[in-house]
Parts: C-alpha cells; sequence; structure tokens
C-alpha cells in the first residue's frame, strides 16, 4: 500500500528553490545523524535467503540491516508494511549476481530496527541516509519500493550529489495523479497476516495463470526463511497511517517533484501494467517533464514486477546503470 505523505509530513525545508535552503536542509540532516565511522557492511556468500542480520548504531538507535554480493552499492527502501524478509530473495539474489552489493534494512523501529516507529518519510530519508553515511558507502545507487519508491525521489531531491542512479519500482510520482489507484488494492491491505490469496491481489496480476504461479513461487521463496525473520508490522497501527481510500495526490510534494525536473541522477522506474495502488500510467502522463527517466512496463504484472520477473529486473536495473552516467551539472 501508498502511504498518503500529506504536505505537513515533509519538513518545511525540503524545497529546493534556493541553493542555500538545500544547503541548510543537507547540512541540517548530517548534523543529526550521530554517525558510527566503524560499521562495515559484509559481503555474504550464502545469499539472500540466509544473509545474517547485521546492525548499524546511529543516532541513538539500531539500524537492521542485511548486505548480499560485492560491488557498487545499491540500497533498497522497503515498501508500506515492508520488513527485511519481505524483498524476494530471488530478486536480491539476482541483483548481487549482477555486481551490486544490495543492501536492505527495515526503517526505524520497524521490524528488527530500534527506535521510533513513523511512516514519515523525512524520517525514513533520514534512516536511510544515516545508513549509507554509516557504512561509507561511495558511489551508490538508491533504490526503493512503492513508499519506499517516494523515500528514494526524495532522497535524490535532498543528496542527488551523493548518489549515482536511482531505481524506483512502482511508485507515485509527485503530484497530481492523471489516475489515481484502485480500492481492491486498499481493502485488500487492511488484512491481516499475510496469505497466497491476498499477496497475489496486492502484487500481481490475479486475472492472469503465469501471473498467479508467479506469485505462488515469489510467496514460497518469500516465506522459506525461518530463523532470524524480522517481525511484521503491527496491521492496526500500519493502517492508522495511511488513507483507507486512495488519496490523489498519494505524494503531494511541488518541491520534489521541480527537483526531479531539474535533476541529473539518471533515474529507472519499473512497474506493471495493471498495478492497482499507483498506476503506471501516472509517470507516462508526465512525458518529456523529467528528462532522466528511463520506463520500463511489464505486461500481465501488477505492483510487484520485480517479483514476479526477478532475473529480468536485475538485469535490466544493472544494464541502466551501466550504460547511463550522471549529465554534466
Amino acid at each position: 500500500m501508498s502511504a498518503n505523505p500529506t504536505s505537513n509530513t515533509l519538513p518545511r525545508h525540503a524545497g529546493l528553490h534556493t541553493a542555500s535552503r538545500r544547503h541548510a536542509l543537507i547540512g541540517g540532516a548530517v548534523a543529526l545523524a550521530g554517525l558510527s565511522q566503524t560499521a562495515l557492511a559484509a559481503d555474504s556468500s550464502g545469499g539472500a535467503g540466509t544473509a545474517p542480520t547485521q546492525f548499524l548504531e546511529s543516532g541513538g538507535r539500531k539500524l537492521a540491516f542485511r548486505s548480499v554480493g560485492r560491488g557498487q552499492p545499491i540500497v533498497l527502501a522497503h515498501r508500506f508494511r515492508g520488513v527485511l524478509d519481505l524483498w524476494d530473495p530471488a530478486f536480491i539474489d539476482a541483483l548481487a549476481a549482477q555486481g551490486f552489493q544490495v543492501i536492505t534494512f527495515d526503517h526505524s523501529g520497524i521490524g528488527q530496527s530500534t527506535g521510533e516507529r513513523t511512516y514519515n518519510p523525512a524520517a525514513m530519508v533520514k534512516d536511510a541516509k544515516d545508513l549509507i553515511d554509516g557504512l561509507k558507502l561511495q558511489d551508490v545507487v538508491i533504490g526503493g519500493w512503492s513508499f519506499g519508491g517516494i523515500v528514494a525521489q526524495i532522497y535524490v531531491a535532498m543528496f542527488g550529489a551523493s548518489v549515482s542512479h536511482a531505481v524506483l519500482i512502482s511508485t507515485t510520482p509527485p503530484g497530481k495523479l492523471a489516475k489515481p489507484g484502485d480500492q481492491r488494492f486498499y481493502d485488500a491491505a487492511a488484512q491481516g497476516p499475510a496469505t497466497l490469496e491476498q499477496y497475489t491481489t496486492l502484487f500481481f496480476e490475479p486475472d492472469d495463470a503465469t501471473s498467479r504461479a508467479a506469485s505462488q513461487r515469489s510467496f514460497e521463496r518469500i516465506f522459506a526463511r525461518k530463523t532470524g525473520r524480522s517481525p511484521d508490522v503491527p496491521v492496526e497501527w500500519a493502517l492508522s497511517q495511511v488513507p483507507h481510500s486512495p488519496p490523489n495526490p498519494v505524494f503531494p510534494s511541488e518541491e520534489v517533484l521541480q527537483a526531479l525536473k531539474h535533476t541529473n541522477v539518471p533515474m529507472l522506474h519499473l512497474a506493471g501494467n495493471h498495478d492497482l495502488s499507483v498506476p503506471v500510467e501516472n509517470w507516462y502522463a508526465l512525458g518529456a517533464q523529467l528528462p532522466t527517466m528511463n520506463l520500463v512496463t511489464y505486461p500481465r504484472a501488477g505492483h510487484a514486477p520485480h517479483h514476479q520477473h526477478p532475473e529480468m529486473a536485475a538485469a535490466q536495473i544493472a544494464a541502466f546503470v551501466r550504460n547511463t552516467r550522471k549529465a554534466q551539472a
């Protein structure tokens, strides 16, 4: 589900209309970080299904994360109600096989991370910034799925100079939408513990037999791990953070939209053509307004195209990163 980060959840100084406001925002975020300078992300040769959970101490909290693979780091922010173990390990392993160090994490107060639990996107951006700085990562690809894609967009707006690329998966652009989400997604997302039927409705194309079969395989992979799992996000608390019907806009930030219109960070968006949560039509409606945006749309797929096509998605992300560069500022 996509949360509704209304305008008062973003910091008032998150706008990028002037250089001084941008510099103040970046400086304030760094000053608040209280970063550990000793933590290092270790490679897990066993893959996503067995990767150990590690912890970074920063700002009075512990951020739980996992690292798989070696190479250029790609840091992935999770969807609404997402925790470490709800990434499909086939997707994480496929990215690692493409030569990335794949880092996933639990946001503050969620899963195995400590600290204040919130779906304030500004606070969640700080989680990503603290993790990246604390692990001393360089040449980072920032990524995010669904709500995590909102986090990644704000990260580009605030810290674009420090990342090489952005990878967005099934998320919403800032501003008014040409096509709102579908109530069926919100109804299914309100259910409690995950079931295969719910997972298929939310993230795949339930009217297509091939997509349903892919959903079952993905579901089985995700729940194959039995030890060291991050606990689920409490349903009642999570639902209290979001609207119960499709908002429009989902992400009401003209400031971030303007930043994306002027960024030199290459951006990729992967989506299914039948996403009940955040229809891909909203990205196409922006046309040529986003000069660095690349759009890839999968047929007969829903809100989790990277779980339906993990190897293909990883290969397309790798090709994008290897073959695009920042334009000269």
